[in-house]
């Protein structure tokens, strides 16, 4: 595997130096997109927010400051990851405002009906099955809480589908295609977006 490729897996579990080096990027190279995903949500004044796969931290950090009288927790199965968000959120992690962990959704470790509002930013590309992680979700979600998934890709732009062929094990979904698996995970509401410009897509699911 050339340097390049290596570099370019790091995005799917940071680890090493290289890892470390990916992770340094996160932030300001998905700042864009996670603010226009931001910006799609139709929820008011979640108590306590989930973001899953928090890689750098950045938008743990930018929901604290939209929704300050939230609670926050992230969490991300690479340790690299997990070091580099509460680095990030240190202050507010002091305050007992934030909470970062080494985590897998695919068995999340929260009681059910425990947030209002969970995110998953640029990271379900590599999930393992939607629909199964998609229950994890919905279980942790209180009645009414809100679930925000947004991508870079929408499944069908070439340069994600180049990147599918170099990065082991991901995988580019259409709107389509995650809205089916939170209609069959058991989200009563679903309603997608579609950037005007650029393949960005962002995805809402109410419980």
């Amino acid at each position: 595997m050339g340097l390049l490729r290596k570099f370019f897996n790091q995005t799917r579990k940071p680890e090493g130096f290289l890892g470390k080096i990916m992770v340094s990027t996160m932030n300001s190279g998905h700042r864009k997109n996670a603010d226009w995903g931001i910006s799609q949500l139709r929820i008011r004044d979640p108590r306590k927010i989930l973001d899953v796969g928090c890689g750098g931290g950045g938008n743990l950090a930018e929901l604290g400051k939209i929704f300050p009288g939230a609670v926050l927790y992230g969490i991300d199965y690479s340790d690299i990851s997990v070091e580099a968000s509460k680095k990030y959120n240190q202050k507010a992690i002091e305050k007992g405002k934030c909470f970062v962990s080494q985590g897998d959704v695919s068995s999340l470790s929260f009681e059910n009906d425990s947030f209002d509002l969970v995110t998953a930013f640029e990271t379900v590309y590599f999930w393992p099955g939607l629909e199964k992680c998609f229950r994890e979700v919905h279980r942790v979600l209180k009645e009414g809480g809100v679930f925000l998934i947004v991508n870079e890709s929408d499944g069908t732009d070439k340069t994600s589908k180049d990147f599918e062929k170099i990065i082991d094990g991901m995988k580019n979904y259409t709107a389509e295609e995650i809205e089916a698996a939170l209609k069959k995970a058991g989200f009563k509401t679903v309603k997608s977006f579609h950037h005007e410009k650029k393949p960005w897509i962002a995805v809402e699911a109410a419980k």
